[in-house]
């Protein structure tokens, strides 16, 4: 992999990464210009016991723009300067614009609640220069690059002293409020473990002092031995809809053998790995012939300074809320009491992703 850093008019950094061959036209360019002073801060939750962040800026950022006005797509016009250089590159990470965590918040408020500074860091990951493309459409060198620059990104942002959990992700589709269409997914550098990374990682730690074997290795191996519910098995990596899952055709993605983040593959594993996520993506695609809009959250070890035995990297994919598919909805019982009701089975909807034959050679 090749890497290139560049700085932006306004401070941003900027990171280009290529497979076999890297070159820029010009310089880093903003379309902000140089001006960039977000500020965000935290405010703890007594009663749900976790941080909330508040960066009242976001209220700025692009919200789908005309195709001709494609902050993500390379710079054609340095009067009209977009996110991203001109040249030869395949992928490019550069600080979010509207960051919820960022390295300049200061000025806490005074309120009744506890409060910290919202420090961090939030970057946005392009995946590809074409606006047409999809994460799911890319060759497996693609892909495999994708994750290479994932783990890349996971030792340089945890080795931040406000860092503690780094957390890839995409948003598709405008289901789950995509604002820009350019295939990109996002990395945010948290100053703690997020609640539901660290709910799992805590039952995690629990089986793995029980039984001195990680939770997730196990639950593998159980379904495996199910069968029916597997969309990929390889040497390394599998995937397969977990017995409970809670939305209709969630999917995880992982190791046979546990890995606590991306950044520990090698290339045999990472290839497999890149297998297994192409296979998930165009199932997802040709299941109804159209995009399909998801979540994709990818849940590894902290960077908290502690070992973490019991950590398995892994990726969930929580498809979105669209009633007319009979895809979740969330309602009351999800957001204001946190209990999933689950109207579908997982084993009909395995059955239905099996049933979708694809290719990726």
């Amino acid at each position: 992999m090749i890497i290139r850093s560049m700085v932006k008019p306004d401070g941003r950094e900027l990171f280009l990464y290529a497979r076999d061959h890297l070159s820029v036209e010009g310089p880093a360019l903003s379309p902000g210009g140089d001006s960039y002073a977000p500020n965000a801060h935290l405010r703890w939750h007594p009663l749900r016991g976790e941080w909330v962040a508040y960066a009242a800026h976001r209220q700025n950022r692009t919200f789908l723009p005309p195709a001709e006005y494609n902050p993500l797509a390379p710079t054609t016009d340095a009067s009209k300067p977009t996110e991203l250089p001109a040249g030869a590159y395949d992928v490019a990470v550069f600080e979010n614009l509207f960051p919820t965590l960022t390295s300049l918040a200061h000025d806490l408020p005074t309120l009744s609640v506890p409060t910290r500074a919202g420090r961090g860091r939030c970057e946005v990951v392009v995946f590809t220069q074409d606006p047409a493309s999809s994460l799911g459409s890319l060759p497996l060198w693609h892909l495999e690059l994708i994750l290479e620059v994932w783990a890349e990104r996971y030792r340089m942002l945890g080795a931040l002293d406000d860092v503690q959990y780094v957390f890839p992700f995409e948003n598709r589709g405008v289901e789950v409020g995509v604002t820009l269409s350019h295939p990109h997914g996002q990395i945010y550098a948290y100053p703690f473990v997020p609640p539901i990374p660290a709910a799992e990682l805590a039952n995690q730690r629990t089986y793995f002092d029980r039984h001195g074997r990680g939770l997730l290795e196990h639950m593998v191996a159980e379904e495996i031995a199910h069968g029916s519910r597997m969309l990929y098995e390889g040497a390394y990596a599998v995937a397969f809809v977990p017995v409970v899952a809670r939305y209709p055709y969630e999917v995880w993605i992982t190791t046979r053998v546990a890995h606590p983040s991306m950044a520990s593959f090698d290339n045999v594993a990472r290839a497999d790995f890149a297998r297994a996520l192409k296979t998930v993506l165009l199932k997802y695609d040709q299941l109804w012939r159209r995009p399909f809009p998801y979540v994709m959250a990818v849940h590894q070890a902290p960077t908290d300074g502690s070992p973490h035995p019991e950590a398995h990297v892994h990726i969930e994919f929580y498809p979105a809320y669209r009633m007319r598919d009979r895809l979740k909805y969330l309602a009351g019982s999800e957001v204001g009491a946190g209990v999933f009701t689950a109207d579908t089975d997982p084993d009909d909807k395995a059955a239905e992703l099996r049933a979708v034959a694809v290719s990726i050679d």
